[in-house]
């Protein structure tokens, strides 16, 4: 009971954005009290309330010259909590969408996608696809229906050839498509696209049919998550 009272008073030092504010603040950087309290737009008491519960949930360390800096352990803390933070933002997607279909280790570092837009417009999730697709220079590497490899080998035809590598995952072997790589997986968890500079993930609503609203960016934690969850999935199709 005692361990899931402090879990309890985490959880609380954790809801005020005035003190998420200040851990995000000494993420990078040593600050003092004065600088946090402009940084965040607090008045003095107010910071001086802020740092001291910081202090003593060990979130945060007064240095002897007087600058406040993060500890590890804040560190990680503030680092799990991303996944958290991101989750509530979108709660009414995630409401609907099924990320189970995922293994864990996926689903535990959700926080990484927090930099990445929602959309939510089929059409927009489709022509922000095809955008990202048709200005490849790299790679293009998804996982997707049948109608992704269409839609991937009609834009990108002109690219075939010409050092642009396409690979790609779906349920159903496609026609065979001279330019593109394909395996097959019996259950595709996600709708995904990744390029050498943006990505995608749409998940699959909870009755299993797949859905087009997703996210979207290129912040580089994110494409590294998009990278991970098409490598486990592509080593582990059939090749065609």
């Amino acid at each position: 009971m005692e361990n899931r009272d402090e879990i309890g008073s985490l959880f609380f030092i954790l809801a005020s954005d005035s003190r998420l504010g200040i851990l995000r603040e000494l993420q990078t950087k040593k600050l003092r009290m004065q600088e946090l309290a402009r940084c965040q737009d607090l008045t003095a008491t107010e910071a001086v309330r802020q740092l001291k519960r910081l202090s003593e949930a060990l979130l945060v360390e007064r240095q002897p010259e007087g600058s406040y800096t993060i500890t590890q352990y804040g560190k990680l803390v503030l680092h799990l909590s991303s996944s958290i933070d991101f989750v509530f933002k979108h709660r009414r997607y995630f409401l609907t969408h099924d990320v189970w279909r995922l293994p864990p280790q996926f689903v535990d570092g959700l926080g990484e996608l927090s930099q990445a837009s929602l959309k939510t417009d089929t059409m927009e999730s489709i022509n922000a696809t095809e955008r990202m697709i048709g200005e490849a220079k790299q790679y293009v590497w998804g996982i997707g229906e049948g109608r992704f490899t269409e839609g991937v080998s009609r834009i990108g035809a002109d690219r075939f050839g010409r050092g642009v590598e396409y690979r790609v995952v779906t349920p159903l072997p496609p026609a065979k498509i001279q330019g593109i790589e394909n395996r097959t997986l019996p259950d595709i968890p996600v709708i995904l696209t990744l390029t050498e500079k943006e990505g995608a993930v749409c998940f699959r609503l909870i009755e299993g049919r797949a859905d087009y609203s997703g996210f979207f960016g290129k912040d580089p934690m994110f494409l590294n998550w998009l990278k991970d969850v098409f490598l486990y999935y592509w080593d582990r199709g059939k090749q065609v």
